[in-house]
Formats: structure tokens, sequence, C-alpha cells
């Protein structure tokens, strides 16, 4: 994947159709359904990065961040108290019970897929999936509408690949960092190749693909002389020495957890310390269907005190405020325990977690029923998840973008912010 200078390549044209939606659906400058959304909330955004944990397989609810206790659908875990009066969650995540009054709980989010391809593509874009149009996912939403800060690339995704950037072109793309705190080999010349060696061929490279791309005028040709202009900006960037985690003191790497997801996060923290505007860290193994308690537990042991550490260092430096910190998966997991103590595939009702980005921690949003499997009240569709991202970051979700085929595509897909994370 690539990296990215500032601004993303995306199709902006203004066609007829977008000037006369923009003139009937608007009052004193704004669209309706910004003014909707607005209603009732006086919000100056202060978001400017925002780390998202992705949590591939499908994350339990119950057994997370909405516990049931003394109800059938219980499970293995009991609920604990956290820094917030009345708000529990469950046992795995005990460290983080202490950071609640950073942390907004949605407990009401309302899916609509089973299928663990489509509801990745619905949580990543906040589109359903199409058959012929690739949507972008909401961190190539942030690299298009907010300008690049430095040299890093504006989206990073650790530890798993990220969602397309589509339609808003390869500038968008997210750069891929395999295991956090290995160096990238390809921003490096091979041993045996001299950093002034290597200089004077990146620079008959680029000469080379100017040519050709003033002879061959096409997408593809653009796109690989992007990549290369970027790449070789930061192969000659001080800013790549944010990516040496291992520099950490080493009570600090201790703290996150030694793990693949402790250093994520922790690289994570120093990505958005040096300007970038969007983080991915993947983490899969929810797909719980058998032994689902034991593989909790294990979830629990990892992440709790990465996250927790997270939001605690970026709440004492001050960082917090300027960066929104999310936790998704595709769906839930059922409330009733199958014959392999494990829980099965359930979109219906599910949870998310919130903290910093202008965020008003210590409070849960929406409910399940007693047994956690349908909303009880404030239903949260997954648009609105979407949306309230660009809230916080002082985009308009509801923009549209033009599509290579003059399509207008709007950034979120009819999602309204939450407005009760930000009153």
């Amino acid at each position: 994947m690539s990296l990215r200078s500032s601004g993303c390549a995306g199709y902006n044209a203004l066609s007829r159709r977008t000037f006369l939606g923009a003139a009937t659906g608007t009052f004193l400058g704004m669209n309706l359904q910004s003014l909707v959304a607005r209603a009732g909330t006086d919000f100056t955004p202060t978001a400017e990065h925002v780390i998202l944990f992705w949590n591939g397989g499908g994350m339990s609810h119950i057994d997370t961040f909405d516990p049931k206790p003394g109800r059938p659908t219980q499970g293995e875990f009991e609920p604990i108290p956290t820094s917030v009066p009345g708000i529990q969650i469950s046992e795995i995540f005990p460290l983080l019970a202490k950071q609640m009054k950073h942390i907004a709980l949605i407990r009401s989010i309302a899916g609509t897929n089973g299928d663990h391809g489509r509801a990745t593509y619905q949580l990543r874009t906040s589109y359903n999936q199409s058959a012929n149009l690739q949507h972008p996912g909401i961190g190539s939403v942030v690299a298009h509408e907010k300008e690049q800060a430095g040299d890093l690339p504006s989206y990073i995704t650790i530890g798993g690949l990220a969602p397309k950037a589509g339609y808003l072109g390869q500038r968008c793309e997210a750069y891929y960092v395999g295991r956090p705190g290995d160096r990238d080999p390809y921003l490096a010349f091979p041993a045996n190749i001299g950093e002034v060696r290597g200089n004077k061929r990146l620079d008959i490279l680029q000469r080379m693909n100017q040519r050709q791309n003033a002879k061959i005028l096409s997408d593809d040709t653009d796109s690989a002389q992007t990549a290369l202009v970027d790449a070789v900006k930061l192969m000659r960037s001080p800013a790549l020495e944010a990516f040496e985690v291992r520099k950490e003191k080493p009570e600090v790497l201790e703290r996150y957890g030694d793990s693949e997801f402790g250093r994520g996060a922790l690289l994570a923290r120093r990505l958005v310390e040096n300007g970038v505007r969007f983080v991915q860290v993947n983490r899969g193994g929810f797909d719980v269907h058998a032994n689902a308690f034991p593989a909790m537990r294990d979830h629990g042991d990892i992440m709790d005190p990465a996250l927790a550490s997270l939001i605690s260092d970026l709440a004492e430096s001050g960082l917090l405020q300027k960066t929104l910190i999310i936790t998704l998966s595709e769906f839930g997991r059922t409330p009733k325990i199958n014959p392999q103590e494990g829980r099965d595939h359930h979109p219906t009702v599910f949870s998310c977690l919130m903290a910093g980005g202008g965020v008003r921690g210590g409070q849960v949003i929406g409910s399940s029923d007693a047994d956690g499997f349908a909303p009880k009240d404030r239903p949260v569709k997954v648009p609105e998840i979407h949306a309230s991202i660009c809230h916080a970051l002082g985009v308009n979700p509801n923009k549209e973008v033009m599509t290579p085929l003059q399509r207008p595509m709007k950034l979120v897909d009819n999602g309204i912010p939450v407005k009760e994370l930000f009153s």
C-alpha cells in the first residue's frame, strides 16, 4: 500500500446535479441533515487524529462492555465496577475499568449483517457492500478530508490490511505495517547498495517514470508515481524513528504488554504524536464458536493493559482531547451459549468503546435488553458511528465526492452523529 503526501487525489468536481442538490437542501450554507445533527449540541471539534482498534471475527458484547449478571446469558465472567459509579464492564478489563471517566460505551449498535465479509465491509465503510463500487474505509475518508501533518503517511494500518480507498484515490490508501517495532524493509536500501548509489538509482527511476507518465496518461501510472515519491520522501525523513517502538523505556513496553497488540497500541500512540491522522490496529480471533471463555480471557489479558495505558498516556500528555479512540468489530456474539461453550454470530445488537477526541467520558449510550438479544433503547445504526467520527474531526459526513463515473457519493451513508457522545 502507498504512502501519501498532503491532500488525497479524489474526485471533487462540482456537477450540475450536485449544485442543484446543494441549493435545494441547504439553509444558510448548511445542509438540512447537518442542521438536524447539530440540534441540541454546542460542540467545537477538537479531534485531529483517530486510532481505530479493529477486532476481527465479531467480539462478544456480553463478555466485554455489556455484561448481563444473573441472566442465563451471562457466561463465565462477572461484571466489575469502574471509576464511574453505576457503570460496570467485564472482569477481563480491570485496568480499562479505571479509565472509565474518559470512556463512552455504546451498547445499542443495531447491525444488519451476520456474514463476516458483508458486516466487515459496512462497519469499515458505513455502506453495504456493492457489486460494482468500492466504497472507501473511514480511514481513507479521514485522510481525504484532513491535511497531512509531517512526513509520515496520514493513514497507517498495523498488523492487518485496511479497506481500500476506492474512488478517493491512491493518496488515501493505508500504509501497511506488518509487525509493530520492525523496520519496513522496503524503506531501506539493500545491504550491498550504499546510500549515494541508492539515491542515484531512485533519481533515475523517478525521471524514467515521469517520462513514461507523460506518454501514457492513466490512473495506474499516476498512482505508481505517487507511491514512489511518497516512499522516497519517507525514506529520507527523520520521522521514521516513530516506528522504533523498541526504543521506548522497558517499563513502558512492559506496561503496554509484551505482545503484538501491546506494541501496536504503543506504536499508534507514537504515530499520532508525530501527526498521523488515522491509525488502525488490527486484532483477530474473536470468532469464538467454541471455547469462548478461555479465548476471551486471553483477549482481555492482552488488550486490557494496552488500551488502558494508551488512554492514560494520552490523557496525561494532553493529546487525548485531540485523539479519538474507538474499538469496533463486525458484530457481536449470540447471548445464548451453544453446546460447544461458544457464541455464534449476532448482528442484532453489539457494543463499542469510544474515548477522547471531544467525546464525553463516563457515560453509556443506549442499552440492550435484559439478555443482550436486541436494542432496548437508543438504537444506533452503523453509519451513525462513522458520522460521529467525522463530527469529532469537524468533517461534514454528508459531503459529496465524485466517483470516476461522475456519480456523487456521500462520505458517510446517511449517518447522523450520535450527539450524546459530545454533549
